[in-house]
């Protein structure tokens, strides 16, 4: 939950410039606004970034020292982007449309982003992008704006944006369903996933719109309604939720991931989070396996089936993970490849549910 780097600078030169008045005077050469004092903090510290040109696009410190990089798309794949707008705001988003779409019914997945990131940076980290094409499925990811957010997280923690029908959840859900108005989408494979602050909103989305979302992806998020302001929130980011709210009357799979190093978000969260939804099958049935990533983490992976077998939830703890996708790319942020593959298993879950 960093806040954003860009402003801090701005409005420390500001109050810099408030303290030693005599500063403006001294030339034509003296910075005489604070964006002109920040900018040259800047250069003198070797970072090379246009402060201006960047506040005034708002974009975050995670965008600008770690840009995404551009990949080539495969010849028919499409990256667009696109708005939608409601009562509550206007967010944009970008979609990835796979070379074999012609026309024919595909899965569509949600994903929202974590703090600092954009959907170039998720897609590159979480490689979505290249498992849609695999795959044959569209992939959405809607855009926190730093007007919002300063940090570009989503406002989990926020009450009115834990109600339907209102705040970033009715943008979330319209932008899906923007989507499948312009393109042909399997009715019942329709999913949401997110990481850290998107983790929660995607906890958060998929309990007020189970009509619209089949399952729900989590990476180290926190259960639905588990902070009301910022003190609650980071109470639960750094030790839980002591009782986790009902988490309405959905019963849709969900699968979670956390890596139990996690100092951002408690790993007891993601435990919540199983819990929470697991209220709604007291007959389910758990199976515990634990294995390990070729030169990398080990895992433990808990499967819960109603009694028929029908696969209701997975909670994946990621041992000697902190907080990060697991099995990401480096070309993005905040992930650790030394994991497993949270996007492929998180895709092979939907599969298996709908």
């Amino acid at each position: 939950m960093k806040l954003n780097f860009l402003t801090q600078m701005r409005e420390a030169a500001q109050h810099f410039l408030d303290k030693n008045t005599h500063l403006h005077k001294r030339g034509p050469n003296t910075a005489k606004r604070p964006e002109e004092f920040a900018q040259d903090m800047l250069n003198r510290m070797g970072i090379k970034v246009d402060l201006q040109s960047n506040l005034d696009r708002a974009m975050d410190i995670g965008s600008v020292l770690h840009p995404a990089p551009s990949h080539p798309l495969p010849a028919g794949a499409q990256f667009v982007t696109g708005s939608h707008s409601n009562h509550a705001g206007t967010r944009n988003y970008k979609l990835y449309i796979p070379s074999s779409y012609r026309g024919q019914p595909m899965p569509l997945l949600v994903m929202l982003h974590g703090c600092t990131q954009n959907p170039d940076d998720f897609a590159a980290g979480t490689q979505m992008n290249q498992l849609a094409e695999e795959l044959g499925w569209l992939v959405v990811y809607p855009e926190q704006t730093a007007s919002a957010n300063h940090s570009k997280c989503w406002n989990w923690f926020s009450a009115i944006d834990q109600q339907r029908g209102q705040g970033e959840p009715s943008i979330i859900a319209g932008i899906a369903r923007q989507v499948i108005e312009d393109y042909p989408v399997h009715a019942r494979q329709v999913y949401v996933a997110g990481l850290s602050a998107g983790g929660a909103m995607a906890v958060i989305v998929g309990t007020l719109y189970p009509e619209l979302f089949a399952a729900v992806g989590v990476h180290s998020g926190l259960p639905f309604a588990s902070a009301q302001d910022l003190p609650s929130a980071l109470s639960a980011m750094k030790r839980g939720v002591n009782t986790a709210a009902k988490a309405g009357n959905d019963s849709q799979p969900i699968i979670v991931f956390h890596g139990d190093s996690d100092t951002t978000v408690n790993p007891r969260n993601g435990e919540q989070v199983m819990a929470q939804r697991l209220r709604h099958h007291r007959g389910a049935r758990s199976s515990v396996q634990s294995e390990a990533v070729p030169n990398g983490y080990r895992y433990t992976q808990t499967t819960h089936t109603t009694a028929d077998g029908a696969p209701v939830g997975e909670h994946w703890v990621v041992h000697g993970a902190g907080h990060a996708w697991s099995g990401g790319s480096e070309l993005g942020t905040y992930t650790d490849a030394k994991g497993p593959d949270a996007s492929r298993e998180m895709l092979r879950f939907f599969r298996t549910v709908s």
